[in-house]
């Protein structure tokens, strides 16, 4: 004789507070990709917006902490303001906090495009106008100012980042 198994019953699916609260605790989140998640998740626009309000009332999501922390965290790899900037902003975050988030680190940009650039080609300096430019391009694609870039590869550049403006 076989027993018959009660058959499972269907998983419930959670709310989208409760999957944005998950998603929460794994890293901080900017409002625009929790709701990006949460749209590809099936939830209504009014359920996460619902839901995200919610969180930032309780502090559990913030804009402006998570700009800080993305800043922070991008810098710590190398990276310059520009591009820092850039990133934050494809969050959806806003220019105030963008530019409050990098004005608050304490960090020399020079020092840090100069550590680059001898991590990425060492301490020679460059032998000929072709390699500068590749040095100043390399900076220039972390996200340093050209002026910054200028003086540490002695390249002849204008102000190629107005991608980022």
């Amino acid at each position: 004789m076989s027993a018959d198994k009660p058959a499972k019953p269907a998983k419930e699916k959670p709310s989208a507070y409760n999957k944005a609260l998950g998603l929460l605790v794994r890293r901080e989140q900017s409002a625009r990709e929790l709701k990006a998640k949460l749209d590809r998740s099936g939830f209504s626009r009014d359920e996460s917006a619902t839901a995200i309000d919610a969180l930032k009332k309780q502090a559990y999501q913030s804009d402006e902490r998570f700009a800080e922390l993305l800043a922070r965290s991008r810098a710590a790899n190398g990276y310059g303001p520009r591009r820092i900037f850039a990133e934050l902003k494809s969050h959806g975050i806003s220019d105030a906090w963008i530019n409050a988030a990098i004005n608050g680190l304490d960090c020399d940009w020079r020092e840090l495009a100069r550590r680059q650039l001898q991590r990425q080609y060492g301490r020679k300096p460059a032998a000929d106008a072709r390699e500068s430019s590749r040095r100043a391009a390399f900076l220039l694609r972390r996200g340093f100012d050209a002026a910054t870039v200028s003086v540490l590869t002695r390249a002849d550049i204008g102000d190629p980042g107005d991608e980022f403006d």
